[in-house]
């Protein structure tokens, strides 16, 4: 009878310790009592940083439409003869800049432009100074698009994978969100950001999402290809453990001789 009541109070205790307390759910506990000057002082969105591989999209404009004519990638390419048709992603693709190894694009009467490393906004005044007063009377509008602005998401999410964003930024939440939020075994403590810098290195933040102060971090907002790694909590760890083949039969075989002898005890008494 003793021995009955010590197992049943060892799987009481098993069964406790692998699930989840309640105060490890929930996002941002607390947020709502954060003072106005913490919440004002949040880190504002930055512009997404310049990188090898991104796709741009630029348009100059000016009053004078015929004068910027020769600094936009279609109306050079038409003036080249070539296919104006805007409807299919394939074709759209040659009228975008692709920021090469070197941080470099080819720009229409401009040549070699270097902008790796530069945000949104500095690239936009760059290319608006190489153009104005040089070849306009009138400072033009430069328009950067990233077309290619992504994460990753992957670990205790419910749909892992790749994550775009057609306006060029995106937060962690956002970014959760549209991979459906982590499950129920994903630990909010300790999310994992893995970013590459604009000179090819890598740095490594990680999130508590049960925090509330996360929302003012400067980790609170994304960049592209960061890639976002969900850890499996302990209980989901212990729920992916399978016992050896080997061990299993060593296990079959004792309680088969412990069948055995039990039965022998009870014919003998």
């Amino acid at each position: 009878m003793k021995s009955r009541f010590l197992l049943l109070i060892a799987l009481a205790t098993l069964v406790l310790a692998s699930c989840n307390t309640q105060k490890d759910i929930p996002y941002m506990i607390g947020a709502n009592q954060l003072p106005a000057e913490v919440l004002q002082s949040a880190a504002k969105a930055t512009d997404p940083v310049v990188m090898p591989g991104d796709m741009l999209q630029i348009n100059v404009t000016s009053r004078n439409t015929e004068a910027v004519k020769p600094f936009n990638k279609s109306d050079y390419i038409t003036n080249l003869g070539g296919n104006t048709n805007m409807n299919n992603n394939n074709e759209n693709s040659m009228y975008y800049y692709l920021v090469d190894a070197n941080g470099n694009i080819e720009f229409p009467y401009l040549g070699t432009l270097h902008i790796g490393g530069m945000s949104k906004s500095a690239t936009e005044n760059y290319i608006a100074s190489q153009i104005y007063p040089r070849y306009l009377t009138e400072r033009p509008g430069v328009e950067v698009r990233f077309q290619n602005f992504k994460v990753y998401i992957l670990g205790e999410v419910k749909s892992p994978g790749e994550i775009k964003a057609t306006n060029g930024r995106l937060n962690i939440l956002e970014a959760l969100a549209k991979a459906g939020d982590l499950t129920i075994q994903g630990r909010r403590d300790n999310v994992m950001i893995v970013r590459t810098n604009s000179d090819g290195s890598r740095s490594v933040q990680t999130v508590n999402l049960n925090d509330k102060n996360f929302i003012v971090s400067p980790n609170f907002n994304l960049q592209q290809n960061d890639i976002i790694y969900v850890e499996p909590n302990s209980s989901r760890a212990r729920s992916s453990w399978q016992v050896p083949p080997a061990l299993t039969l060593g296990m079959s075989s004792v309680g088969t001789l412990i069948s055995i002898a039990t039965l022998i005890i009870t014919l003998t008494k």
